[in-house]
């Protein structure tokens, strides 16, 4: 896998800035580290997560696994795929864990998103609304999923939602959340009978002149490696694969 240069920084900042917009039920700090608790179904809300790549010390899966025992949730654990937390997975995988859901972290400069469509036509504001929510609930896709990541996202700090409005309705929906010297992209969705039609390219454009209204000269996003499409979309507006990473949970 190609990747961009990131620098320790960056690495911290990406990931305070995720916890945050996914906006856990619960967030805790401990040697380095940030466990999320979350009764919803983000992956990244209910996983504890290192704010460095610089080593995975096997030593801290006992105290993680306690503290998400106090919670009365299982632990899981959102790793980088990088040779300096290989030890870590040999211990995961040895006390009964698997990694899986491969997703990668993608960095891209907000002016170049924002080339990607020259007139957005974007409806944008500070709130969800009813039009918005549908998006995730509409045909097609998990309603439980869909309506736990409505109520988690519309929870985020500082966010914009973006929408494309057909008549009273939404057809395509995103977030952004703007924190930690980085703006996000968060929950791209769009409407499958309406797919293809470049509604999605939209969405980031508008959200990259928001973060650029707002100061914001990077953006980064998460998407599951096996999302092609998405992947192709976001190549063509500019972004580039950081690190790759996998939640590890007791199979």
């Amino acid at each position: 896998m190609n990747c961009i240069l990131y620098t320790a920084a960056d690495v911290e900042g990406i990931e305070r800035a995720t916890v945050e917009t996914v906006s856990p039920e619960g967030v805790e700090a401990r040697d380095g580290w940030l466990l999320a608790f979350d009764s919803g179904t983000i992956g990244r809300a209910k996983s504890a997560v290192p704010l460095s790549h610089a080593f995975g010390d096997p030593q801290v899966i006992a105290p993680i696994e306690a503290r998400y025992a106090k919670h009365g949730v299982p632990a899981q654990f959102r790793l980088p795929d990088i040779a300096n937390f290989a030890a870590m997975r040999v211990a995961l995988a040895s006390a009964g864990y698997r990694g899986d859901r491969l997703s990668l972290v993608q960095i891209a400069a907000a002016i170049a998103v924002r080339a990607l469509v020259e007139n957005p036509e974007v409806t944008t504001a500070d709130k969800t609304d009813h039009a918005w929510g549908r998006v995730f609930l509409g045909d097609g896709f998990d309603p439980v999923d869909g309506a736990s990541r409505v109520k988690a996202l519309s929870r985020a700090p500082d966010a914009v939602y973006a929408s494309v409005r057909d008549g009273d309705g939404a057809i395509a929906a995103g977030a952004a959340s703007f924190g930690h010297g980085w703006a996000s992209i968060h929950a791209m969705r769009t409407a499958l009978a309406r797919r293809r039609e470049g509604l999605a390219g939209r969405i980031l454009s508008a959200l990259a002149q928001v973060a650029l209204d707002r100061g914001y000269e990077r953006i980064f996003l998460q998407v599951e490696e096996n999302n092609e499409g998405a992947q192709s979309l976001y190549a063509r507006a500019g972004f580039a694969n950081a690190w790759r990473y996998a939640y590890w949970h007791r199979a």
